[in-house]
């Protein structure tokens, strides 16, 4: 399927990555979007390079490094919204937060075999087009590897605690968008429920794959 192809280009990206320059300080909600950007990258790139276990391949280590240095400063139940369009308002609050918590695992999961392979990318920064008073924002950014040079781009919404991130662009294509695809297909076929056995089962099969 279309949407498969678009949502392995993550898998061989990563998410998050890359920058070569490392920051001391830690973002909080004052910070700006693309500075925002910078310093989680440039954290999540040193903390790979420094911990020869991820760089081994060990999905918990790496499921961690996630936990603690990347969803914090994202928000989940926007982008598990998203996807789901306007199904989201037929989901019981119960599903709303069962499929929030199961996506997210599913995106860790995805996401974090790729975070293994970082190695000698770099990040190139574009210069960010916003107004001061603007809540939402798309930081652009161009990842430079052995390949060709690959688009990435994040799509921010600010909110009481700062930036969080909440969608991601790889060459032209939005994460969000992917997953709609897919969402969208198997509630039709087997309702709301049916989207929760679906990522519960694909997480449990990612749990066990090596």
């Amino acid at each position: 399927m279309k949407s498969n192809k678009i949502i392995s280009r993550w898998l061989a990206t990563g998410v998050f990555l890359i920058s070569g320059v490392v920051f001391a300080q830690v973002p909080d909600q004052n910070t700006p979007p693309d500075v925002l950007i910078k310093m989680v990258v440039s954290d999540v790139m040193a903390s790979v390079k420094a911990d020869p276990d991820i760089q081994k391949g060990n999905i918990p280590k790496v499921m961690e490094l996630v936990e603690k240095k990347i969803v914090p400063f994202t928000d989940m139940r926007r982008t598990t919204e998203m996807a789901m369009g306007p199904n989201w308002k037929k989901a019981t609050p119960e599903q709303q937060a069962i499929l929030t918590a199961e996506f997210k695992t599913l995106l860790m999961r995805t996401y974090s075999g790729a975070l293994s392979q970082l190695r000698d990318q770099t990040v190139q920064f574009k210069a960010l087009r916003a107004a001061p008073d603007d809540k939402e924002v798309v930081v652009r950014t161009v990842v430079v590897g052995r390949g060709d040079p690959i688009s990435l781009d994040y799509r921010l919404e600010k909110s009481t605690a700062g930036w969080k991130v909440y969608d991601m662009n790889i060459m032209g294509a939005w994460l969000v968008e992917a997953y709609r695809n897919q969402f969208t297909n198997q509630i039709g076929q087997n309702g709301i429920d049916g989207l929760v056995k679906f990522l519960q089962d694909r997480n449990k099969q990612l749990a066990t794959t090596k």
